[in-house]
């Protein structure tokens, strides 16, 4: 015989199963990560791979983060391969800006091949 979990009983073991972040206070400013991507990285590394100009490719870079972030703040959900689907989970009215909470669905990559 087996039992179903309830809502609540999902609930709990959820939470038995995080672990407490530390969070950040008015006083101590939230530090990016060493490793976030910039934009003036993407559109160096957009330039390398494409082989386009970085005077041509910029301006489309700028636009592409400009309706990509629109649509996040109206709440759109996005399917962008290979990126993914993006769907906002959640958002957040603050004095000076909005937090956006967004959930990344990526397909698995595939395997690199050994002898790459």
């Amino acid at each position: 015989m087996t039992t179903k979990k309830t809502p609540a009983a999902k609930t709990r073991s959820r939470a038995a199963k995080s672990v407490s972040k530390p969070k950040a206070t008015a006083a101590e400013p939230v530090k990016p990560p060493a490793d976030l991507l910039r934009k003036k990285e993407l559109v160096e590394r957009v330039v390398k791979r494409s082989g386009v100009k970085k005077k041509d490719a910029k301006p489309v870079i700028e636009v592409l983060l400009a309706e990509l972030g629109e649509a996040l703040a109206a709440g759109r959900g996005c399917a962008l391969p290979p990126l993914g689907r993006l769907v906002v989970n959640r958002e957040k009215e603050l004095e000076d800006g909005r937090v956006i909470i967004v959930k990344v669905r990526q397909k698995a990559l595939p395997e690199p091949d050994a002898g790459d």
